[in-house]
């Protein structure tokens, strides 16, 4: 499958307003000319028009002061070493998430998305309100690099299956795409876990090389093709209720720039935020509704392989707290306020869903 035929059907309806944004980063004029290395395809939707997105609000707002220029997954430097470039002083700034650095710092997986964690409001209030990103800064001041959040996924699907998923047992011995600490999950029920570049996942599902894949939802995994190899995907994904995409800055280069730069910089990815979000609710219910049309199971997980998923979480961040302290240091803060959220949202927000039917 070609990187370029991302763009598919009513996806690509909807993205105009977003990719119309482009033509501002090839004007000639003078100003700061940054690399942007993305993890993604810069064309996928949602992930990849996030940081286009991002890229075109701050040229628009700086009047062409300063501008990216975007590299997608590969071009410039490889999907799972943008953070190490941007470290590195190779590029000034890059864009994915954060878990694909997790290498460095487990800490880092909460600032992407962790099984059974917050969805994508409530991470967006821990880390504007309750001090959330006062702790990713910290953190990601240690290696001087500056994360701005930049948008989420959304609830995610919990992965395409070639063959259904009836009983625990079912999962033993197969060999999944699975990104973050869901993955640790799924190796504790016996699932061979790897961590595919997302532009290879069609690849590795067409060669039988995995046997099932995690990637998005509905939206993104339709404009990557797996529908067209597997027809069986369990929802919800329980394993990522949301992962957080951030834009992130090499601090010497960050220093450089003057005050207002750097608060278009903060304010473009607030509304990029804003957009992703949107973007994948309208499009994830649009996708839903065609794929389900053309054949594909959407089944809920079974109870069993549940439960031992949430048994295995606890296990997996049990460990990790007592291991790393910056762990111990997010897991309190981001748990803390995740008890108030899930109280507050099953006395509010629950019933009306479950009410309006």
């Amino acid at each position: 499958m070609k990187r370029r035929q991302f763009l598919t059907g009513s996806v690509v309806a909807g993205l105009g307003a977003t990719v119309m944004l482009n033509p501002v980063l090839a004007e000639d004029r003078p100003g700061l000319n940054w690399k942007l290395p993305t993890a993604f395809p810069k064309a996928a939707p949602g992930v990849g028009t996030n940081i286009t997105a991002f890229a075109g609000k701050v040229a628009a707002m700086s009047d062409g002061r300063l501008r990216f220029e975007v590299s997608g997954a590969g071009e410039l430097v490889p999907p799972f070493g943008v953070e190490d470039a941007v470290q590195a002083g190779n590029v000034p700034v890059g864009h994915g998430p954060t878990y694909y650095s997790a290498g460095k710092n487990p800490a880092l997986h909460w600032f992407t998305g962790v099984p059974f964690g917050m969805t994508s409001n409530e991470m967006a209030a821990w880390l504007i309100w309750g001090g959330g990103q006062k702790i990713w800064d910290g953190i990601y001041a240690e290696r001087k690099l500056k994360p701005l959040y930049c948008g989420n996924s959304n609830v995610q699907a919990g992965g395409w299956f070639r063959k259904p998923i009836e009983k625990l047992d079912d999962l033993k011995g197969l060999n999944m795409r699975i990104a973050g600490l869901g993955g640790e999950v799924m190796r504790k029920l016996g699932v061979n876990a790897v961590l595919t570049p997302p532009p290879e996942i069609f690849q590795a599902l067409q060669s039988g090389a995995i046997d099932a894949a995690e990637w998005v939802g509905p939206m993104l995994d339709q404009a990557f093709g797996l529908q067209k190899i597997c027809k069986i995907c369990y929802l919800s994904g329980f394993l990522e209720p949301g992962a957080g995409l951030a834009v992130v800055f090499n601090q010497e280069k960050w220093d450089e720039l003057p005050g207002d730069l750097q608060a278009i910089c903060e304010a473009a990815a607030l509304a990029v935020n804003t957009e992703t979000v949107a973007q994948f609710d309208y499009f994830n219910a649009l996708a839903l509704e065609k794929l389900t049309a053309d054949g594909v199971a959407f089944l809920p997980l079974p109870d069993d392989v549940i439960k031992a998923q949430q048994d295995a979480w606890e296990e997996v961040k049990a460990g990790l707290v007592q291991e790393h302290e910056d762990v111990a240091r997010v897991v309190a803060s981001y748990d803390a306020y995740l008890a108030q959220a899930r109280n507050y949202d099953a006395r509010m927000t629950a019933p009306v869903l479950a009410g309006r039917g």
